[in-house]
């Protein structure tokens, strides 16, 4: 086999070099869409190999020469289609050349893998696509379930769509549309005739899978729906939401049967027994219940984890129940007693997802630590722990023979791995640029974001135009901040990781690690020392010089998800999901006081100028004003209908501007809590408002993917900033090989067709 590899090195090499191409042209180097193991091999012992005997027999003509061939490809009518353009665009990417406005028209360019390919203004007009894998347009991808017959696969992801694959290829064949929110749940019938979709916009859809129509709405939640699942006999649905309630749905007519109440707070997972008799609910009030389907009756209620209990799953025989925590751990129970059998521990964070193998025999678990595991049943042990995901795992799904496995999660990825062998099969990689952060510079000239491909960017407040793009991060850009002076931006991200940045030069200055995911940052009035809130519930203060960490705030027992710092710097706020608001005193670390009475997680804080009041926005729709002394709910302000998930005062203090998931900015009377204005124009939900120094302008930045800055007198849209897209400008007129779907794709991605 060596042998052989090495002729074909040699001979295509020499192929190449004279222009004189046969196997090249006869033979793909690579398989675009071969399953990744073996697309690796295939690049690590035929591809590179080529690629550094071409560097080094025809150094700075290697790339002309490549050129060539492909115009020459062009030009020739008389040649039978084949591999050689495919080939020559995959050496191109493997030396990282610039495609930036390449011609590639007419060219059949089979098993091109350009998932990673930057190809602005390429034009690939009548060119031939087939077997040729791109970037896919995934957001975080909450769900993913396998078709009856193993055949599909369908994710449900954060831009509220539904995706529908095919198993074999990876190839995407259809996007249904009709969610406002994230889908986080995503089933078929057991006859794979329909698809149920539960989403953050409080309603389940029924789907047709062949044509993606849908079939029904159901609409009696009052808040998002977590989980849903078909009873194995395909005639109810169950579904389990953040209102706390559990419904059972006729799938025949979308008639609700039954309301099922008991848990205290969201419920996050619902699964049917076998037998469709039983039904089993995990909550955020850390307990399990085992309910009656006809009776309607929570036969027993299942203590024992410490926090949520993210997910719950049947056994095949229906002999087992298992549950998987916020407290990182995973328990079987017995059903029928309401005994825990079992505890599996190895996660490092929570168990977000939980399904059986068909065969009963193995659990396979996905995990915030970004980890798949799949665990013996009988023994406990620890068989595999799949690693490859960048981000925390959502979903993870059995194939119906179970020799594979799919995981998806917020790293806009989605895994196909062999269950035998643990090696990963495929990965479909997603891109989008939600803007989660927006910062003005103290001067107002420039505005800062954060965006989840993982950059920084400082735009030119005048003109629009991207003027620095900061690399470095390897995960989410949650936050950024300016110092006071204006000279150096500091970032947060979920690769637990603050970067501070040079704003004249875009380079890094310094990079400071925590030990968990930094959703909020902020700055001392002085500039001295910069302040984080993270996953790990406590909030630090860092010397902005040395990196040092110079105070630790521990007491909230959720995430924190935001936190301000006072004008004087004397105190620091922090909202947190355990629904509370803190106040400390920077200095000594103290909790001076905890405001209490938002109902769901606290998203956001601001402090008023002159630093007497408090904003709080929460996931309860709700916004609160505080008296920072007293702590005293001054008002209550309501109006969106959806997640409160930005707040910001204006300058002068006389305005209140939020953001939220329904897509609206409202602009509020802070004195009397009276809305005087809505800013529509987002399409999706809106993760960051900030004010320009003048006041004049606001900014916002929204999981559409677009910053837009708005005249604060009119109301009216000035610009609208967006990033460049991979695909910007690529030209896909007349191409062949794609399916509609992959077209719609490209285009969201950039792409046009003339």
């Amino acid at each position: 086999m060596e042998y052989v590899s090495d002729r074909l090195i040699q001979r295509i090499g020499a192929e190449i070099a004279t222009g004189q191409i046969a196997l090249f042209q006869s033979h793909a180097l690579i398989e675009a869409q071969a399953k990744e193991y073996l697309r690796t091999i295939q690049t690590s012992f035929i591809l590179k190999p080529i690629g550094d005997r071409l560097l080094s027999s025809l150094k700075k003509k290697v790339v002309p020469q490549l050129m060539q061939i492909l115009a020459s490809l062009r030009d020739d009518s008389t040649l039978e289609p084949g591999y050689a353009g495919g080939n020559a665009i995959n050496l191109l990417c493997l030396w990282e050349v610039d495609l930036s406005g390449a011609d590639f028209s007419h060219l059949t360019l089979w098993q091109a893998y350009l998932q990673t390919v930057t190809l602005h203004q390429v034009n690939f007009t009548g060119a031939d696509l087939a077997r040729s894998v791109f970037a896919q347009r995934l957001t975080s991808i909450g769900a993913v379930a396998f078709s009856p017959d193993g055949q599909l696969l369908a994710t449900g992801d954060a831009s509220g769509e539904i995706r529908f694959w095919q198993v074999a290829d990876g190839k995407q064949l259809m996007i249904c549309q009709g969610h406002s929110g994230w889908v986080r749940s995503v089933v078929f019938s057991p006859d794979g005739a329909t698809l149920a979709s539960g989403s953050s916009d409080q309603t389940i859809r029924l789907w047709d899978v062949k044509s993606g129509r849908c079939l029904n709405e159901l609409r009696e939640h009052s808040v998002w729906v977590r989980s849903v699942v078909f009873s194995p006999d395909g005639d109810t649905l169950a579904s389990g939401s953040g209102d706390n309630t559990i419904k059972l749905w006729d799938t025949h007519t979308g008639k609700c049967l039954k309301t099922l109440q008991g848990h205290r707070y969201w419920v996050w997972s619902v699964a049917f027994s076998p037998d469709s008799q039983h039904l089993a609910s995990g909550s955020e009030d850390k307990t399990l219940k085992l309910w009656d389907v006809s009776t309607g009756e929570c036969l027993h209620t299942l203590e024992g984890h410490t926090l949520w209990v993210r997910s719950v799953a049947f056994s095949p025989d229906g002999d087992m129940l298992a549950s998987g925590g916020g407290d990182n751990t995973i328990k079987l129970w017995d059903p029928e007693t309401g005994a825990c059998l079992k505890t599996f521990e190895g996660h490092s964070h929570r168990v977000r997802s939980l399904v059986f193998s068909p065969q009963g025999d193995i659990l396979a678990s996905g995990s915030g630590d970004y980890t798949v595991k799949l665990w013996d049943i009988q023994t406990g042990q620890c068989l595999k722990t799949l690693y490859g995901h960048s981000n925390r795992l959502e979903s993870v799904a059995f194939s119906p023979d179970g020799g594979m496995l799919a995981s998806v999660g917020e790293d806009r990825t989605m895994r196909l791995w062999d269950t035998v062998s643990g090696q990963c099969l495929r990965t479909l990689q997603g891109y989008a640029t939600w803007v989660q952060s927006v910062a003005f510079s103290p001067d107002g000239a420039t505005l800062a974001s954060g965006s989840e491909d993982h950059q920084v960017r400082l735009w030119d407040v005048e003109t629009g135009e991207c003027r620095t793009t900061m690399k470095g991060h390897q995960g989410w850009v949650c936050s950024v901040a300016f110092s006071p002076d204006g000279m150096t931006l500091a970032s947060g991200s979920s690769d637990y990781r603050i970067k501070l940045w040079d704003v004249s030069t875009g380079q890094c200055r310094s990079t400071v690690r925590s030990n968990h995911w930094i959703r909020a940052i902020a700055f001392s009035p002085d500039g001295a020392t910069l302040a984080s809130g993270s996953g790990d519930r406590l909030l630090k203060l860092w010397d902005v010089q040395t990196g040092e960490c110079l105070q630790t705030f521990s007491g909230h027992t959720g995430w924190v998800w935001s936190i301000a710092v006072s004008p004087d710097g004397q105190t620091l706020a922090s909202g947190s999901y355990d629904k509370t608001v803190r106040l400390w005193h920077t200095s000594t670390g103290e909790c001076l006081q905890i405001l209490s009475g938002h109902t769901s997680w606290i998203q956001t804080v601001a402090f008023s100028p002159d630093g007497q009041t408090l904003a709080s926005g929460s996931c309860d729709n709700t916004i609160r004003l505080w008296n920072v002394q007293t702590g005293e709910c001054l008002k209550t302000l309501t109006g969106h209908a959806s997640w409160i998930q930005t707040v910001a005062f204006s300058p002068d203090g006389q305005t209140l501007a939020s953001g939220s998931c329904d897509n609206t900015i409202k602009l509020w009377d802070s004195a009397i809590g009276e809305c005087r204005q809505s800013l529509q124009g987002h399409n999706s939900w809106i993760w960051s408002v900030a004010f320009s120094p003048d006041g004049q302008r606001l900014a916002s930045g929204s999981q559409d993917e677009t910053i837009k800055l708005w005249d604060l007198q009119t109301g009216r849209c000035l610009k609208t900033l967006i990033a460049k897209r991979p695909y910007e400008g690529m030209n896909i007129t007349e191409v062949k090989g794609l399916t509609e779907a992959q077209k719609a794709t490209l285009r969201a991605l950039g792409a046009v067709e003339n």
